[in-house]
């Protein structure tokens, strides 16, 4: 059944030249599909009944993987949350949820998905997906206060020794209101050292609003996205696992 209440925005413009591929990243396999098939197959399952893709200039390959579905372009890779506004135009007057996804995490269940869209309808106006990986190093952390709020997400790199002590991360995955959404988005600044709009700074620009947000933990198997050949090699490994192979 389809749930014209929810869109899902796929992030799917990045190259594979990690992956020593000429493939763009989102149409490596694994067990058998493409990681981008495994994010829509998981969405119609739960009956989301939007979804969008973000493609490079030169994403014909991704345009026709996700087709019947719309893609959007983004011209010039100007950052996570400048991606997420390419979509702008598909989504003009929709009021409902927008998960936003990278389309190198292919493992993130429909579960989850449904969990972090009811959160949503709670009041909050961003919703992030955060794990508690073995080792959190290189990831952002979710700083947390008294009330289950989420007050802004911290790269690794900017962390100050407290907040390195957090074990909670960021996956990378959103769902907003779509109220709100791209006036949130719009407000995002390029002010930092690589000239980009971050997505995560969504969180803050959306307290300022006086919005609230706040995190569903997920479990860290599903959140792994895939960079390298051997991060693919790992997630078939995942799902293998979850399927009982």
């Amino acid at each position: 059944m389809s749930d014209t209440q929810s869109a899902a925005i796929i992030l799917g413009a990045g190259k594979g030249t990690r992956m020593k591929s000429d493939l763009p990243k989102v149409l490596m396999p694994v067990a058998g599909k493409s990681m981008i098939r495994h994010i829509i197959d998981t969405l119609e399952q739960i009956g989301v009944g939007k979804i969008v893709t973000v493609i490079a200039p030169d994403g014909d390959l991704v345009k026709k993987e996700v087709a019947p579905y719309p893609t959007c372009v983004q011209e010039k890779q100007l950052g996570t949350g400048h991606a997420v506004l390419s979509a702008r135009t598909e989504l003009v007057g929709f009021h409902g949820d927008v998960l936003v996804i990278f389309g190198d995490t292919p493992l993130i269940t429909g579960e989850t998905y449904q969990k972090i869209i009811a959160k949503r309808r709670e009041g909050y106006a961003v919703v992030v997906l955060g794990f508690r990986p073995e080792d959190p190093a290189r990831y952002g952390r979710l700083v947390m206060n008294e009330q289950e709020e989420l007050e802004r997400i911290v790269e690794f790199k900017d962390a100050t020794e407290e907040e390195k002590k957090i074990d909670l991360c960021n996956s990378g995955m959103m769902c907003f209101s779509g109220e709100t959404m791209f006036e949130i988005l719009g407000n995002i600044s390029n002010e930092n050292a690589a000239g980009e709009y971050y997505l995560t700074d969504a969180i803050e620009i959306a307290r300022r609003r006086g919005l609230k947000c706040t995190v569903v933990e997920g479990d860290k198997a599903e959140v792994g996205s895939a960079n390298t050949r051997e991060e693919l090699a790992l997630l078939e490994q995942y799902l293998n696992q979850r399927k009982g192979k």
